[in-house]
């Protein structure tokens, strides 16, 4: 989702273009207006939500959310997926770290900390289930992790969810919490609803990003793809993804004001988590052989997650207004300034556990 520049290397935020840099400022903005618009403003809000809206869906919204996947899906390198098939033991432990380790962490999490916040629960249990496909692209990037390893991680990752998120989500959000005597708290949702969501917000993006490489690299080739069209659609993710904020907490208005210990609430479990994947999934890599470069892409694709779908799966499934989809927005807000600090603890571990040679 974001553009890296060639900045001298004098720090890692100063290696992120301007957007990129201050995203966590721009999502902090985009909030206050939002909440601003929908304070002074709440009638003509709640009106033209009902003029744009079907059932839950507002259409607006729904339009931003599939503009905001785009342009990640659109990087991924589809031809490069073969390689990392190729390497079963590092395929391995990527798969046990996002499809098993992450979900039940953040699950566990969610039910540790939210359990009486119900809505924010789910919102949390959505972003663990959401394998980051975008943004870990630029944190391996920082960390001098493998280029071409990260891409197959991202393309595998978008494969995966797109065919099994609907079955995960259905799994932790509607027949787990029940073991733990929640079952009034949790609302009931279907495989097929979270399917169709997936596919609306997940699967039509994700075809028009491979579709989109396919021919266009085809026609002009590889480097004018990379060089010259990524960096011009890179940026409708993030205008996507703010617009997307200011409509949402523009329905919240005099309720958003209300908040402010609730986002602390939501920020604690998603800290812990970030963290304690980031470095237990460095240390496993470590642990099985892999060097730095993929050790540290394996890192940074587990810690990180796809908050671009979980906040569309709660938009469509729970509602723009929804505490679900509160929870969800507030996942970039933590995940940015935590991974900018972990790269920096990716090169401490380098310089403790892997040699000059290795590195």
């Amino acid at each position: 989702m974001s553009n890296l520049t060639a900045a001298a290397p004098t720090g890692v935020t100063k290696r992120l273009s301007t957007l990129d840099r201050f995203l966590t400022l721009w999502i902090f903005l985009a909030m206050a207006v939002g909440v601003g618009i929908g304070f002074f403003f709440p009638s003509a809000v709640q009106k033209f939500n009902t003029a744009v809206s079907i059932g839950t869906t507002n259409i607006p919204i729904a339009i931003g959310l599939i503009l905001m996947m785009y342009p990640p899906l659109a990087k991924v390198h589809y031809d490069e997926l073969g390689d990392v098939f190729r390497n079963w033991k590092v395929l391995g432990l990527s798969l046990v770290q996002n499809w098993v380790i992450g979900p039940i962490l953040m699950f566990a999490l969610a039910i540790i900390f939210l359990r009486g916040y119900p809505e924010y629960m789910t919102g949390l249990i959505l972003i663990g289930l959401a394998r980051c496909i975008a943004m870990v692209i630029v944190w391996n990037e920082l960390a001098k992790g493998d280029t071409e390893y990260a891409a197959g991680l991202v393309a595998f990752n978008s494969v995966f969810q797109v065919l099994f998120y609907s079955l995960y989500a259905y799994v932790f959000i509607t027949v787990l919490p029940t073991w733990f005597g929640m079952t009034g708290n949790i609302v009931n949702i279907t495989i097929g609803e979270i399917a169709k969501s997936v596919f609306i917000y997940l699967g039509i993006p994700f075809i028009a990003g491979f579709l989109t490489r396919f021919f266009l690299v085809r026609a002009k080739g590889k480097e004018w793809y990379h060089g010259k069209f990524i960096p011009k659609i890179s940026p409708i993710t993030l205008v996507a993804l703010l617009f997307t904020i200011v409509v949402m907490f523009s329905l919240k208005g005099e309720y958003i004001i209300q908040l402010p210990l609730d986002v602390v609430r939501i920020a604690i479990p998603l800290l812990i988590y970030f963290v304690i994947m980031f470095l237990v999934s460095f240390l496993m890599g470590k642990a099985v052989g892999a060097d730095y470069k993929k050790t540290v892409t394996l890192s940074f694709t587990a810690a990180s997650n796809n908050f671009e779908l979980a906040i569309a799966v709660a938009v469509a499934v729970f509602g723009i207004s929804s505490g679900q989809a509160f929870a969800a927005v507030i996942g970039p807000l933590i995940e940015v300034p935590v991974m900018i600090g972990l790269v920096n603890v990716a090169f401490w571990l380098k310089k403790r556990l892997y040699s000059a040679a290795e590195g």
